[in-house]
């Protein structure tokens, strides 16, 4: 994934950073995945994840079980999971991913950001090919892990690569292999600390930092609105 991977995840670490605007994200991820699947994370995989992602960026407990419990309350709004497709400043490439009980109110927001950045939304389809879609798992590199050793021992669950820092392990695949290389990593009680369904360029573009910062506002705008879950671009 290289340097282009390394930018996105720094500008969503910079983002995301601030926990006022991540912990509701996280909280609403719980919340979904305890009503659609049941609040007992040792048979719901999907609320194993959320929760696990939520710990991983240090959200109280107290935090995560009030998620889990809005599940089963009666007034608690069914989430929608919506995507839009859209291009912002100087043509950047951006899919966005939403999680919504209101899509009305939703897609009326997202097409506002892109406006003002001068930009817009295009029809869904028309930037989903310019993506890939990946499983991505990121583990704490403690130096007990054999990075090439475990990719070959992932390969029969999906595994297409593994990428390797100071201080973190990421296993990459694709996206329908999330379950067999969650559960193959579960059974050789390896701890993942975050594990998500991530988009990558095709084709990824250079920015300058003028272009980049242009960009950045917009961005943040999507940031700022609970309803977006995820923000992927094609900046290399």
């Amino acid at each position: 994934m290289g340097r282009a991977f390394e930018y996105r995840r720094a500008a969503k670490e910079k983002r995301w950073g601030k926990m006022s605007k991540l912990f509701p994200k996280l909280g609403k991820a719980i919340t979904m995945a305890a009503k659609e699947g049941g609040q007992d994370p040792a048979t719901n995989a999907k609320l194993r994840t959320a929760i696990q992602n939520a710990k991983a960026e240090n959200m109280p407990k107290d935090n995560i079980d009030a998620a889990i419990k809005r599940a089963a309350q009666k007034d608690v709004a069914s989430f929608t999971q919506v995507d839009y497709e859209g291009k912002g400043p100087h043509g950047v490439l951006v899919y966005v991913e939403c999680a919504t009980d209101n899509p009305t109110r939703t897609v009326a927001n997202v097409k506002s950001y892109f406006n003002k950045a001068g930009g817009g939304v295009v029809p869904n389809g028309q930037l989903e090919f310019m993506f890939n879609r990946k499983s991505v798992f990121e583990l704490e590199n403690t130096g007990s892990i054999d990075p090439e050793e475990l990719e070959l021992e992932l390969i029969d669950a999906g595994c297409e690569e593994i990428e390797v820092t100071d201080d973190r392990i990421f296993i990459y695949g694709d996206y329908t292999a999330f379950g067999t290389i969650g559960s193959a990593l579960e059974e050789r009680g390896i701890a993942v600390l975050k594990s998500n369904l991530e988009r990558f360029p095709t084709t990824p573009v250079e920015f300058t930092e003028e272009q980049l910062a242009d960009i950045e506002k917009m961005m943040d705008k999507f940031d700022d609105d609970d309803d977006v879950q995820q923000i992927f671009t094609n900046m290399g």
